[in-house]
């Protein structure tokens, strides 16, 4: 006779590796059906959220903060005495990049992202006095995604899934998409930490094009749907009988949820993923590089109920430019911009923009001054930088806050990341402070003991 473990060992089921393996190492899971649609406090604004993040830093004074003020310094020390970094640099740097006004609204962006602003500038919300706690990439990562720079918290992503469920239980609820491989400090962006491990992000290698390459293992060689599902029943079982000897095992119940969702995918995402089944024209118009492929999905997924969509800029640091920064940004943007533009009318136009939160940034921004004296780069910045928020209840065609003169640091109506998180929670239907979760003796949640919600960029 073989053990149970033993047995599971051996039988090859194909379907439990869906990149959904993190999701078995949570310490807790939730009832049978995790996932399921759930009412939040209120009624929301928003029912869907994507991320667009820019990692590695985007310099805001490049990009949606224009400083004319640089210019006049270019080359020279900045006479501010609050200009002050972590480390020493170089002088004043101006924009490389033009600015000019854009929409009724007239807001300023810089040429990087010209058509972006040209189609959708009216229906977005710059945010220009971001603020974080520190220059470093995995702690403020980890602030923006997770809401703690130091300890194991669940993703923005995880929480939402947590509060709201999904509305397809043949998907993920939450799927993370970045080209290339991990990003810095890799799963930590998209865990779920100790919330039920339902919750945490899928992730998908974007740089693949195929489904199969997408999602390992989405295709069973060896058993037809029929035969899998009978396998499946019976590996159920045997954890049922498993679970009652033992008293209620919540690692248990998570495993079981993952072989039930991986059963489902194969139903659901080979269709999901391949975007060959879009028109040529809607093809042509995202463009035929990784982001806007990413897009493609991103709004394929939203049109079949997936909760939270991260796409990524890709693996590593892509926007951390300290040298050579007019080649690099305008690279990236390129990759960028008419994909986004891309994605924000067609989401319009399906009157799916309404319903979903999109939210662009990174971890921080950048100085306004050199790298170093003589380079073309900047440095971290975590005391002033941009994001900008569209649709899901958002007042559009505005601009909140304001840096220095410089662009420096967050001057008028700061917003500090926790401020963010607690505005982002209120659109998705959620009283930041009562979205909570009870764990070792407290009860957590994703603002921790911090942050308002900023009610002059609610629509």
């Amino acid at each position: 006779m073989l053990s149970r473990r033993e047995w599971l060992t051996r039988s090859g089921f194909g379907i439990g590796m869906l990149g959904l393996a993190g999701m078995l190492e949570a310490p807790h899971a939730s009832a049978a059906l995790p996932l399921a649609p759930k009412s939040p406090h209120f009624a929301p604004k928003a029912k869907h959220f994507v991320h667009l993040f820019m990692n590695g830093g985007p310099s805001q004074v490049d990009t949606f903060d224009p400083k004319p003020l640089l210019d006049k310094y270019h080359g020279k020390p900045l006479p501010s005495t609050n200009l002050r970094t972590e480390r020493k640099t170089g002088s004043a740097f101006r924009s490389p990049f033009k600015f000019q006004k854009y929409g009724q609204s007239g807001i300023e962006v810089s040429e990087l992202f010209h058509e972006t602003a040209s189609h959708c500038i009216d229906d977005m919300c710059v945010i220009r006095s971001m603020y974080a706690d520190v220059p470093n990439h995995e702690p403020s990562l980890l602030l923006m995604n997770t809401g703690d720079g130091r300890l194991p918290r669940p993703s923005v992503g995880s929480w939402l899934t947590y509060g709201l469920g999904s509305e397809n239980q043949n998907l993920p609820g939450f799927i993370a998409m970045c080209p290339g491989g991990y990003p810095i400090v890799a799963t930590q962006n998209w865990r779920a930490a100790f919330l039920p491990g339902a919750y945490q992000g899928t992730y998908l290698d974007t740089n693949q094009t195929s489904v199969e390459q997408l999602i390992a293992n989405i295709r069973n060689g060896s058993l037809n749907l029929t035969e899998q599902r009978k396998q499946l029943d019976l590996v159920k079982q045997l954890n049922e009988v498993h679970r009652e000897q033992r008293g209620h095992d919540d690692q248990l119940e998570s495993r079981i949820q993952t072989f039930e969702l991986a059963y489902r995918m194969q139903m659901e995402a080979s269709e999901a993923f391949d975007i060959s089944r879009e028109p040529l024209r809607i093809r042509e118009w995202y463009g035929t590089g990784v982001h806007g492929r990413q897009l493609l999905i991103t709004r394929r997924l939203i049109e079949r109920g997936v909760r939270v969509v991260q796409v990524w800029s890709g693996g590593g640091q892509p926007w951390d430019n300290h040298d050579g920064i007019a080649t690099a940004h305008k690279t990236l943007a390129q990759g960028w911009d008419r994909p986004i533009a891309a994605f924000l009318q067609d989401l319009k136009q399906r009157g799916l923009l309404d319903e979903t939160l999109v939210l662009w940034g990174g971890e921080f921004g950048r100085t306004p001054v050199a790298e170093l004296p003589g380079s073309s780069g900047r440095d971290h910045n975590h005391y002033g930088f941009s994001v900008w928020l569209a649709g899901g209840g958002v007042k559009g065609g505005h601009v909140h806050g304001a840096t220095d003169e410089f662009g420096f640091a967050a001057a008028e109506k700061r917003v500090h990341v926790h401020d963010l998180h607690a505005t982002m929670l209120k659109l998705m239907g959620f009283d930041h402070e009562k979205l909570t979760y009870r764990y070792a003796g407290r009860d957590f949640r994703l603002t921790d003991v911090h942050g308002e919600v900023v009610q002059e960029i609610l629509a």
